[in-house]
């Protein structure tokens, strides 16, 4: 390795699907960026390891070394009390890394990439469901500090589908997405479907959870395709978005907010447009919804220059930004 180069720092985008680093020179050029599996233990128990993998993996592949890394940010699912650093610090644990860290939930660093650290409020939905606010006073505000949570991860979509098809609350427009709902689990009838849920559809929590999710895709598609049963189910968790967007929307002192959504769930094409249609009708603030500006695991990056002391120039904000271009597109 070139122990020689100039400093570097890493940033750790660490989701409930995936594990993303990037290692980032001072001048903002980014030199590695790797992704693994799932980052929260609450997800993967392997999720200690997948992060110093990663973290392993992006410096080999940058050609640096632990310890010329000036500083990490790490954004980890599931780190949400102090408790939970327990589990969460030994993730970057590694010999030679004893640059300062930095760990935080995933939303704070996904919030640093979409907005640039400018107010205004993310909503994340894929793997987990979070919405997370900074105020133009500085205030950081997630919905669950007011005990608030919007059911639309994927794996609520896929649970509320399947429990609507169980229930028999289906009709015409809902046959394509009752037949693929048989199919994902593997079953030719929903009376069968019924004797797979009683054995609990799969014993570990975890990975009924993560089998659940796959699904969602298939919900959102039918959403789209005029399903009834799954635009109840999609506009349920739309109305549950608007509603912790809403009251976080309610500490900011300006009549405008800037949202921007973030997740696979509200990238779908169904929840985007409902979720345009359903902001502009809300009678609390003017909600200006944007595009992300970077991608969370630039976001964490973006976090560890500043963390590092390194002056974010136009040029630094150039540089990370081609790479986050370049995985959004």
């Amino acid at each position: 390795m070139n122990r020689n180069s100039g400093g570097i720092v890493i940033g750790i985008d660490g989701g409930g699907s995936h594990t993303r680093v990037m290692v980032v020179e001072t001048n903002g050029q980014v030199l590695a960026y790797v992704e693994k599996g799932a980052s929260s233990i609450h997800k993967d128990l392997q999720a200690q390891r997948n992060v110093r993998e990663a973290v392993s993996e992006a410096l080999r592949q940058a050609g640096r070394d632990a310890g010329s890394v000036r500083a990490l940010t790490a954004g980890i699912a599931g780190l949400d009390s102090e408790s939970d650093l327990e589990w969460v610090l030994p993730m970057t644990e590694l010999e030679g890394l004893n640059c300062p860290k930095e760990h935080v939930n995933d939303a704070v660093v996904a919030h640093s990439g979409a907005l640039l650290a400018e107010p205004g409020i993310v909503v994340i939905s894929g793997t987990g469901s979070i919405i997370y606010a900074v105020t133009e006073e500085g205030r950081r505000i997630r919905n669950y500090d007011l005990h608030h949570y919007a059911a639309s991860a994927a794996r609520f979509l896929a649970y509320d589908a399947t429990y609507e098809l169980l229930a028999g609350n289906t009709g015409d427009s809902d046959r394509e997405l009752a037949e693929d709902i048989l199919r994902f689990w593997e079953r030719p009838s929903v009376a069968q479907l019924a004797e797979l849920a009683l054995q609990g559809f799969v014993a570990d929590r975890r990975e009924r959870n993560r089998k659940f999710a796959l699904l969602a895709p298939a919900v959102t598609r039918a959403a789209l395709q005029g399903s009834r049963l799954a635009r109840q189910v999609c506009d349920r968790a739309i109305h549950q978005i608007s509603v912790g967007v809403e009251m976080l929307a309610s500490y900011f002192s300006g009549p405008e907010v800037t949202v921007s959504f973030i997740g696979s769930v509200c990238r779908s094409e169904y929840f985007r447009q409902r979720l345009e249609t359903v902001m502009a009708g809300c009678n609390n603030k003017v909600y200006r919804l944007v595009s992300p500006a970077f991608t969370p695991v630039a976001g964490a990056a973006l976090m560890a220059l500043k963390r590092s002391g390194t002056p974010v120039s136009s040029e630094v904000l150039d540089r990370l930004g081609r790479h986050s271009h370049s995985r959004n597109g």
